[in-house]
């Protein structure tokens, strides 16, 4: 899967509140969610965020609190993958569950700007920022993983294993 997208880029311990503050929990419906996501952080980025668009990020993206929220009002603004150079593992699981792919890499952060065009190709584990021509690798999912990104989510994969079965 190739995703192509312009990089939206922040800083180290982005946390879930941050994401999508908890006064926006009271509807947990993706296109609610997307209205609010990092609207505190960056108040413009509900109306500027395209589809397609990349979240670059530090160290411990998606920190904090547990909620799936946060992963899913970033898929539902329209970005297509999240990059940093770590993730809180709650939140890492949290988007490989609703097929929001999650990829780190070490020194994405210092290497990407605001707006830089990117592509990156999910089963080569490659990242190409198109402005500057830099080259990252790192592995690719595992193929269950894939699938689960694949079919949007947990739930749209199981589903489908089940129809399967019948």
């Amino acid at each position: 899967m190739i995703l192509k997208g312009k990089a939206h880029c922040y800083g180290d311990h982005i946390n879930t509140d941050v994401i999508i503050p908890a006064r926006y929990l009271n509807d947990s419906t993706p296109e609610y969610l997307a209205k609010h996501c990092f609207e505190d952080l960056d108040a413009s980025f509900p109306q500027k965020v395209q589809e397609g668009d990349i979240v670059i990020a530090g160290r411990n993206f998606g920190c904090g609190s547990s909620r799936e929220h946060a992963p899913l009002a970033i898929k539902a603004s329209g970005v297509s993958c999240v990059i940093a150079t770590s993730f809180a593992k709650i939140f890492f699981r949290n988007a490989i569950n609703i097929g929001l792919p999650v990829l780190e890499i070490e020194d994405i952060a210092a290497n990407v700007q605001e707006g830089d065009p990117l592509t990156v190709d999910l089963s080569q584990g490659m990242i190409t920022n198109e402005k500057t021509g830099k080259v990252w690798h790192t592995a690719p999912f595992a193929p269950f993983m894939q699938k689960i990104i694949d079919a949007g989510g947990l739930i749209n994969y199981t589903k489908s294993k089940l129809e399967e079965g019948k």
